[in-house]
């Protein structure tokens, strides 16, 4: 089982959403997040003062899967959210040791929101 977190770009998310659905992901979990990588800050005006944005606003978007699945949601993320620019986010893949759905008390897979194989 893995976790996977992507930071994506806002605008992107409606794309990155349905190519996930698209590609049998139903389970996720979407947050808004601030912050930078290798965006450099950009100096806007506001009243006539300059001032420096260092933290752009980012859209962070976790998944939880079976190990089989895990490169079909990371080629579905990245064939939605990339723009060919900077600032076009990151996938994080890392190990869940244990999942437990609360309602039923299921555990690991079976615990995970099937995804259908395409």
């Amino acid at each position: 089982m893995k976790l996977i977190t992507a930071i994506i770009r806002p605008d992107r998310l409606p794309e990155v959403k349905e190519s996930l659905f698209k590609a049998g992901v139903r389970g996720i979990t979407i947050s808004r997040v601030s912050g930078h990588g290798g965006q450099a800050g950009i100096t806007e005006q506001y009243r006539g003062i300059p001032f420096v944005v260092e933290f752009h606003e980012k859209i962070e978007v976790r998944i939880a899967v079976s190990e089989p699945f895990v490169q079909t949601a990371i080629d579905a993320i990245v064939r939605a959210a990339r723009t060919g620019n900077v600032g076009d986010g990151k996938i994080f893949v890392q190990p869940l040791d244990q999942v437990v759905r609360i309602r039923t008390g299921e555990e690991d897979t079976e615990a995970l929101t099937p995804v259908e194989a395409v």
